[in-house]
């Protein structure tokens, strides 16, 4: 998968005849929040013509960039405003030459980017989107660099700047009026004939209206009744229903979603930055017992780091304009409801059984966590629980939960004393989690079951595991990428990172190989 979010980077200049030339992107060094692009991921653009935008704003498009091109020193564009036909490019033009618009800045779709040391990121691939004139740009480098003005009319030059307001606004009155009007026209054509009403001014049905109506009621597919008469039925389809749109419910079906509760009982902590470092003591001072003239010595406890990275997990969604329209606003709903529940499940996934490899790195595979054998290999005991229970340190015991699969859960719930009474300790009330050895038992959906050489029970104080959110779930609708084809398109993107902060807060209980 890919991320795309789209994202705006900056600088430009301009001359004469209506062009305007610029630097949109330096390579010479990171913008102003530590990213860097490289030459390649614009190599896409080459060739092809970007809108010009003012401020990124979608309302504002004052030009087209008609050139695009990369060379050693940075990204080049070439366009044209335009001032003949757009007000507003007229007024850019005259920011352009106060220099009060100064800069160039890029929009695009991130695709592939690594994190830089010391902030920022290396961006390798991207969709560039459309190249904007502002004030302030992201790079420092990226600047007008020439800008050439269109003649203008001979009375052009004499007008003041209100009397060129005051020609804005009637122009913009009358848009609205023309706007006001095609909305009441397309109003009235978008209703539904009535049989007997005519065309006519006094409303009198036609022969042809009232033929028809008669035929209608004659049919032998007609309602019986006289109230049913008075109007078509859409309860079947002779009886009308073929004149009945079809109706588009409300209601989706769906299936469960089912994720692991590992947030609700590990450490959870925000970041504004790529990764996290903790400060770590890994050993402590080395004291001696010595006589009354025996000389001390010196000792020094053990420091290290434990560093969290923050991973991105993100996918993109394409969906029709017409199921946005016609399911008045339920489809959105429910794609941004399945991004939330598919994103839940993968990232609890990952904080139990991920690799660590661009994902978080899971509980289960964290190889610094003490395993306790259980006394055989296909079966487990209460005994096992026993030992897995106690041999973790007491400060940290008497904070523990239990974690198992529901194979797991099931098999401990059938376990049994000598006197055949089930040893599992039900709920003391209603609400409150079932215990074994007076600990909460949570379900783990991605723990091992019961089998040679796996680890199907993890006993401890879960705060030892730190999970640092970036980024909360972020959904971009982009109804332009793909506008020409009816789709839009929903970009989703989620940054998290996870992993164990003191593994000796935790034990495993391990069948042996055999």
């Amino acid at each position: 998968m890919t991320v795309e979010r789209l994202e705006f980077k900056a600088a430009f200049t301009a001359d004469d005849t209506g062009r305007v030339e610029g630097k949109a992107w330096d390579f010479s060094s990171p913008d102003r929040v530590g990213d860097v692009i490289e030459p390649a991921a614009f190599l896409g653009a080459v060739g092809k013509s970007l809108p010009m935008l003012f401020a990124h704003d979608q309302a504002q498009v004052v030009g087209t960039w008609d050139a695009v091109s990369v060379e050693a020193d940075g990204l080049k564009v070439s366009g044209k405003l335009l001032v003949e036909d757009v007000a507003r490019a007229r007024e850019v033009r005259a920011l352009l030459r106060a220099k009060s618009v100064t800069g160039l800045s890029v929009g695009f779709m991130t695709k592939k980017a690594a994190p830089r040391k010391g902030g920022g990121r290396t961006i390798s691939d991207l969709d560039l989107i459309e190249v904007s004139l502002v004030a302030v740009p992201a790079h420092p480098g990226a600047q007008i660099s020439n800008v050439k003005e269109l003649p203008m009319p001979a009375n052009a030059e004499t007008k003041t700047v209100e009397e060129l307001a005051v020609e804005l606004k009637a122009a913009n009155d009358n848009i609205a009026l023309v706007t006001k009007r095609l909305e009441t026209a397309e109003t009235a054509l978008a209703r539904p004939a009535i049989i007997g009403a005519a065309a006519n001014d006094n409303n009198e049905p036609t022969a042809e209206q009232k033929a028809f109506g008669a035929y209608i009621r004659s049919t032998p597919h007609a309602p019986v009744s006289a109230e049913e008469l008075k109007t078509l039925t859409v309860s079947s389809d002779p009886a009308g229903g073929y004149l009945a749109p079809a109706e588009f419910s409300t209601e989706f079906v769906r299936d469960l979603v089912q994720f692991s509760p590992i947030r609700a009982i590990a450490s959870v902590r925000t970041t504004g930055s790529p990764s996290v470092i903790y400060p770590a003591r890994t050993g402590i001072t080395n004291a001696k017992w010595k006589g009354e003239t025996q000389a001390q010595e010196g000792s020094e406890p053990a420091f290290g780091q434990a560093e969290i990275p923050v991973n991105e997990i993100n996918t993109y969604v394409d969906i029709s304009n017409q199921l946005l329209a016609d399911s008045a606003g339920v489809a959105e709903s429910e794609v941004r409801l399945a991004l939330a529940e598919d994103f839940g499940q993968k990232e609890a996934t990952a904080f139990l059984t991920g690799t660590g490899s661009n994902m978080p790195k899971g509980l289960f595979v964290d190889t610094a966590i003490a395993s306790k054998a259980a006394a055989a290999a296909a079966a487990i005991s209460f005994d096992d629980f026993i030992s897995v229970f106690y041999d973790l340190p007491a400060v940290y015991r008497n904070a523990g939960t239990w974690g198992m699969n529901s194979k797991t859960l099931a098999a401990a719930r059938k376990l049994k004393d000598n006197q055949g009474q089930y040893l599992w300790q039900p709920a003391p009330a209603v609400g409150q989690p079932e215990s074994i050895l007076g600990r909460p038992v949570v379900e783990l959906l991605e723990a091992d079951d019961i089998g040679a050489n796996k680890s199907p029970v993890i006993f401890g104080d879960f705060s030892g595991y730190r999970i640092v959110d970036r980024l909360s779930l972020s959904i971009l609708v982009n109804p332009y990428l793909k506008a020409t084809e009816g789709i839009t398109r929903f970009h989703a993107t989620r940054r998290v990172g996870g992993a164990v902060l003191q593994a000796a807060k935790f034990r495993k209980m391990k069948n042996p190989a055999s």
